[in-house]
């Protein structure tokens, strides 16, 4: 093919030598030739590099909002380059096309000196000589063309509308390639082609110029919004190297000791594996079970240095602080009869199964009982050989999944959820109290318009009329994000003595003694109403969906088929009737606790012995694992 085009390329460069009739000015008029004829690209480039910087102020807010979550981070930006029609791969055709036609001058030159016997002297160089081995004057065109090089980058460094906004690493490296590439061509080819090289690389700064000018980038580029994501995410890294900083010490000297004490122990019968702290509470109760009823020992592996998990260590329960960076080839080593993860994606990202065995069983459970399929992203839990389902829905979902993607049949556990298991047993045992007013209590999730951010003030006009007492508790993310807004809205409102902005989350006796729940996608309604056997008020704001292709399983999700069992749903158009509502909830027989009851039942596997069922699974299945 290099030879074809060089071919070609020296029968242009022959037409070019003869209406100009000079060797070197012959290259000129070739470069300047190409140049044009690739200006329809540059334009292409141009407007699509636009589109990326346009999204920059996004793209910024993501990372600050998902700092040190690359899965997510990638996740939220393919959706926005979607949403913007932007093709990341359009950038690299302006390379691609340089580099063939590079390859074409190389060897249309050779060709074409070869064939005719011309003068390849211009302004007293030998264009026709190889620098590297002639020597004397010709030094220069390498010399020019790293020049030039450097100066089309720096220019680009300042005025490219998507160089401009690179960081200062990555303007570093194209700098040096661009440099070294200059360098190489200069001195290892015939002078010829480094003209070629020094004179594309003039124009290309003269175009970029040129472009600026018919297609501005200021006309489309928000750059006050742009400079405003930058702080953001510059507070967010700072705060986050801060930490990091401080601890980086401690974590390396801990995290190295603790990975070599999981590696000596050898084949480990059960891991659990937990992304931060906090997430203990879903485990802790089969952990417990299992302790117990068996001498097994359990290893416990945690992301977080400071997770508390840490205090419990014991003979038959070990502990390990393991980052994220040594998690990745830990877990691609691992030696065990069986895993267990309430992180998804197995085997998708960066986190895979063991590659030294194959027979180890990797258990999901989720720390919720929302939908797999439509929480979470499509083939989420795909490489898990075991799921423990938390009702009837998810067990369909885990099986339509295999039977419409054609996937190995997996073990589905009956489990429950024994973290609403802790909550009953908790409002069991609490000292009832009976409200003067009835309770409505105004929870919130922090996702893109939620009830705080399209409908609470109608909300609160049509509730607070002194029936009610009226609590409103915001996410604890959305108190850290949005406090300005809150503020306005306790201002609003503080001359109701009815009315209460709650920010301290140190205690469920809120939730526990309200009397209905309101919120819009949150998982708090399902703990709330199955744990207070009362009923939950939803409102209709855009629903959180981290699979789009959901509807590919012909299966209703819990998340909203449940919506119309232990509630009623309004939209946010109708949140000045919300009264009229809620009057509904206290009063139809269809919310009281009998029958709210019966749904649980219905909706939630073994209430009350989720975790005996989870822990006895997985004692069966080690003891089935030792005998093999």
């Amino acid at each position: 093919m290099i030879g074809f085009l060089g071919r070609i390329f020296a029968y242009l460069m022959e037409i070019c030598y003869r209406i100009i009739g000079g060797y070197g000015s012959g290259i000129i008029l070739f470069t300047v030739l190409a140049k044009i004829i690739q200006l329809p690209i540059s334009i292409m480039v141009q407007y699509n590099s636009i589109k990326m910087v346009k999204m920059y102020p996004e793209m910024n807010l993501i990372k600050a909002k998902f700092v040190g979550s690359n899965d997510l981070i990638s996740e939220e930006n393919y959706k926005l380059y979607k949403k913007n029609d932007y093709h990341p791969l359009y950038d690299l055709i302006p390379v691609i096309v340089q580099l063939i036609i590079l390859m074409g001058v190389v060897e249309g030159l050779k060709t074409f000196t070869a064939q005719n016997m011309i003068d390849t002297m211009w302004i007293g160089i030998d264009l026709g000589s190889i620098p590297s081995k002639t020597g004397g004057v010709t030094i220069l065109i390498p010399l020019i063309a790293a020049i030039s090089a450097w100066l089309m980058c720096f220019t680009q460094n300042i005025s490219n509308v998507l160089q401009s906004e690179q960081g200062k690493a990555n303007k570093i490296i194209t700098m040096s390639i661009s440099v070294g590439l200059s360098l190489y061509l200069g001195f290892f080819v015939q002078g010829g082609v480094g003209l070629y090289w020094i004179v594309g690389n003039i124009l290309a700064i003269i175009q970029m110029y040129i472009l600026n000018f018919c297609i501005n980038p200021k006309k489309f580029i928000d750059y006050e919004a742009l400079e405003a994501s930058k702080k953001e995410l510059e507070k967010v890294q700072n705060t986050v190297s801060s930490q990091k900083k401080s601890l980086s010490k401690q974590e390396l000297e801990r995290e190295k000791r603790d990975y070599k004490r999981f590696e000596k122990y050898g084949t480990k019968q059960l891991v659990f594996y937990s992304e931060n702290n906090g997430f203990y509470k879903y485990f802790k109760d089969v952990i417990e079970y299992i302790l117990a009823k068996t001498d097994i020992t359990i290893h416990y592996i945690s992301g977080d240095i400071n997770d508390r998990v840490f205090d419990l260590t014991s003979d038959n329960f070990q502990t390990y602080y393991v980052s994220e960076n040594k998690l990745i080839m830990l877990m691609m080593k691992m030696d065990a009869d069986m895993v267990v993860l309430t992180m998804p994606d197995l085997q998708k990202y960066h986190i895979k199964r063991s590659i030294i065995r194959s027979d180890i069983e990797y258990i999901y459970m989720d720390h919720g009982i929302n939908s797999l399929n439509m929480m979470l992203r499509k083939h989420a839990v795909d490489y898990f050989d075991t799921i423990f389902a938390a009702n009837d829905l998810v067990f369909n979902e885990i099986r339509k999944q295999e039977e419409i993607y054609g996937l190995k049949k997996k073990n589905i556990v009956k489990y429950g959820y024994c973290l609403i298991d802790n909550m009953i047993d908790a409002y069991n045992k609490q000292e009832k109290q009976e409200n003067k007013k009835p309770v409505i209590l105004i929870a919130p999730s922090w996702q893109p318009d939620n009830i705080l951010d399209s409908c609470i003030e109608d909300i609160l006009d049509s509730i607070l009329n002194g029936k009610y007492s009226v609590i409103v508790r915001p996410h604890p993310q959305y108190v850290r994000h949005c406090m300005d807004k809150l503020e306005v809205l306790k201002d609003k409102y503080s001359s109701f003595n009815d009315f209460e902005l709650q920010t301290d989350f140190s205690s469920n006796s809120t939730v526990f003694n309200a009397d209905i729940l309101m919120t819009d996608w949150s998982g708090i309604a399902y703990e709330y109403s199955f744990t207070t056997l009362k009923p939950t008020l939803f409102v209709n704001t855009p629903m959180k969906v981290m699979n789009p292709d959901y509807k590919e399983i012909d299966v209703t999700p819990f998340d909203i088929e449940i919506r119309d069992q232990i509630g009623i749903s309004i939209d946010p158009s109708n949140a000045k009737q919300a009264a009229l509502t809620v009057e509904r909830l206290l009063t139809e027989n269809a919310f009281k606790p009998e029958a709210m009851k019966s749904i649980r039942e219905k909706y939630l596997y073994n209430v009350g012995t989720s975790a005996q069922v989870g822990a006895k699974y997985m004692i069966r299945r080690l003891i089935e694992i030792s005998k093999r």
